[in-house]
Formats: C-alpha cells, sequence, structure tokens
C-alpha cells in the first residue's frame, strides 16, 4: 500500500502503537479497514464483481480480489469462472467453489493509503471518546467544575476539560444568572453518547444530591462516615433541608456540619448563592423527627396517626406561618424529609387547635344532652 496518506510500514507501526497506547485491537483495525477498502473500491470503480480486500497482517500490504463461483459453463463472466481456467489458478478446485483472482485496478493504491490513514483517524477518535465516556460514567454522582462556554435559558454548556457537559433548564438553580466565562460547579447527573458518540456529561446544581455532596465536602466527619446524611430535601434556589445523625453520643451533628460562628455552613450557603439550608437532626422517633423537620419554626407537638397517614402539629400561634412557610414550602420540605410525601401534615395554631378542641366538647355535650331528653 503505497502512496499518499500512509505506506505499509507505517500503517502497521501506527496499528501497533494504537495496540499498545489505547488499547485498539490491531485485528479490529484492520477489519476495519478492510471493510471502508471495499466500501472505497465499490464507490470509486463502480464495479459489479464480487470482490474483497485483504490486508497483510505482518507487512500491511493490501490486495484486492474478484472472487468468482466455478461453473462448467459461464452465464456471468461478472461472476463466474469456467472450470477449465480455474483450475489454472488452483488444480485442486471443483465446481461450485470460488476462487480469488487479484486485481490491481488504477491508482487503488493511492485510495488505500488515503482510506487508511483515515480510518486509523475515526477509530483513534472513537477510542479516545469511548475512554471519556468510561471515565465520566465512573464519576457518576461526583461535583466536577468547569468553564461556561453558553448560556440561555433553554441551556448551560460548560467546558470541563476533556469532555463538554451540559445543564438543561431543569437542572438549573432558578434564582441564578449564568455568564460566559464563568467558573461554576456542578453535580454529574448523567453521562450519555450524543452524536457520533460523542460524550455528553449532565449536569445538575438544581438537584438534592449536589447539596448532599457539598456538605461531604465541606465537612470531613462527613465524608469519613462519623456523621451520616439521612436526608435531603430541596426547593433549588430557596431552601433546602439536609437531616444528619451520628451514632456517637459525643458528637454533634447539627454543631458540626455548621461549624464554629458558621463558617462550614456558610461555604456551601455562598456556592448556592444565598439558598437558605436547615440542618436538622435525624431522630428514629417520627414526632421527634418532624417536629425538628419543621425548623425554623417552633413546634409544641406532634400526633401521628399511621392509619389514616395523617401528621397533626401544634405550634404557637407566632409560629404557625413559619411553620407552613410560604406558599407552603417549609411544610412540603418537611414532609419529603421525612419520608412523608403521601402523607399530610396538618399545621394548626395553639389558638386554632384550643377551638376544634371547644367545638368538640360542646358537640359532646350537646350529644349528651339529646340522649338525656328522649330518656
Amino acid at each position: 500500500m503505497k502512496g499518499e496518506g500512509i505506506d505499509n510500514k507505517q500503517l502497521i507501526v501506527a496499528i501497533q502503537e494504537l495496540e499498545k497506547e489505547k488499547g485498539i485491537k490491531k485485528d479490529y483495525l484492520l477489519d476495519s479497514i478492510e471493510t471502508a477498502l471495499l466500501t472505497a473500491y465499490r464507490r470509486n470503480y463502480n464495479s459489479q464483481e464480487n470482490v474483497k480486500v485483504v490486508v497483510d497482517r505482518e507487512t500491511g500490504a493490501s490486495h484486492l480480489y474478484a472472487v468468482k463461483e466455478v461453473v462448467e459453463y459461464v452465464e456471468k463472466p461478472v461472476l463466474q469462472i469456467s472450470l477449465e481456467d480455474a483450475k489454472k489458478i488452483d488444480k485442486t478446485v471443483k465446481i461450485g467453489d470460488t476462487v480469488d483472482i487479484e486485481l490491481v485496478p488504477k491508482n487503488f493504491g493511492r485510495i488505500a493509503a488515503q482510506t487508511a490513514k483515515q480510518v486509523i483517524i475515526q477509530k483513534l477518535r472513537e477510542a479516545e471518546r469511548e475512554i471519556i465516556y468510561s471515565e465520566y460514567s465512573e464519576r457518576k454522582g461526583e461535583i466536577v467544575s468547569g468553564i461556561i462556554q453558553k448560556a440561555d435559558q433553554n441551556i448551560v454548556v460548560m467546558d470541563l476539560g476533556k469532555v463538554e457537559g451540559v445543564m438543561p433548564a431543569k437542572e438549573q438553580i432558578p434564582t441564578e444568572k449564568y455568564q460566559v466565562n464563568d467558573k461554576i460547579k456542578g453535580y454529574i447527573l448523567d453521562v450519555k453518547k450524543g452524536a457520533k458518540g460523542v460524550p455528553q456529561v449532565i449536569i445538575s446544581r438544581a438537584c438534592p444530591e449536589f447539596v448532599r455532596k457539598l456538605f461531604e465536602f465541606e465537612i470531613p466527619e462527613i465524608y469519613e462516615g462519623v456523621i451520616e446524611i439521612k436526608g435531603v430535601s430541596r426547593d433549588a434556589g430557596s431552601r433546602s433541608k439536609v437531616a444528619v445523625y451520628s451514632p456517637n453520643e459525643n458528637i454533634d451533628p447539627v454543631g458540626s456540619c455548621v461549624g464554629q460562628k458558621g463558617v462550614r455552613i456558610q461555604n456551601i450557603i455562598n456556592e448556592l448563592n444565598g439558598e437558605k439550608i436547615d440542618v436538622i437532626e435525624w431522630n428514629a422517633d417520627l414526632s421527634t423527627y418532624i417536629s425538628s423537620a419543621l425548623l425554623p419554626a417552633q413546634v409544641m407537638a406532634v400526633d401521628i396517626n399511621e392509619d389514616t397517614k395523617i401528621a397533626q402539629v401544634i405550634v404557637p400561634d407566632d409560629q404557625l406561618s413559619l411553620a407552613i412557610g410560604k406558599s407552603g414550602q417549609n411544610a412540603r420540605l418537611a414532609a419529603k424529609l421525612t419520608g412523608l410525601s403521601d402523607w399530610k401534615i396538618d399545621i394548626k395554631s395553639e389558638s386554632q387547635f384550643r377551638k376544634i378542641l371547644e367545638e368538640r366538647q360542646a358537640e359532646m355535650e350537646n350529644d349528651d344532652s339529646n340522649t338525656d331528653s328522649e330518656e
């Protein structure tokens, strides 16, 4: 295979290097070159023959053959050969066998050299994309930093170094404004293969897992497993609730996460551009856990009814709006955090609850009075 592009010796050396450095098998590359050469021959020479291409595994030389069926009477010269002529090539052939007749079309050497080079470049790119895809697939669930290349309401594209990161609208924090050339962090939500197999890393800043990972990054006790994150609920850009727990009674999980003078939690809040974060202590007792989950509101009492899936919560009068939160946000996040999303958390003020009790008492007294009258 002499000519422009790559000669036979260079071809074998290049393939051996790719096998060694990139793990692309020699036979796979040579098979791909043979397939590409066959396509190139048919495209350039418009031949009706049944042909095959063989690249010598040792020398890299390419050979083009017309494959013809051995017949007694030739009706299709392009595809058939007589037994008499076939025996001049191989004395052992018989009717029904095939013989290979080498072809040497004009300029095929140049075409072969160019094709081999193109195939190697293509397979190298494919291999590199596969390596990057595998690398980032293993990094799902990690935090990465990148430079914003493109930003609009629908999508943010980040340069992660080896690959592009894409942050769809639903994974963006609604209150944030993204600018080209800004450096930001994000959570690797997924890795997909895009057009032509190009890896595409899906980034999120809005998912609860991003907050969880930021806690692991900022708080050594969580990373080391001394403190556990039991749950995260989030309204991205507005408020997050994080439940923490330590089996070690000597460790204050909430205090460790907040840090001295709030330094640790402030680093996370800064990364989230001011998003409020409630750190609460997880408790196996559901009533206690719900009470904590409704922070920053103070709770007087929680009554659990597992049959009706209702948690009745009583708060001081001045804490009602705080407990419910704007548009029910605080109650909703508390329900998600405690795993009671399909429950009803019924929050009432102390005076509301007293009024209900008084009405029930009056009804009971009225029922007793009616019963006495009937007797």
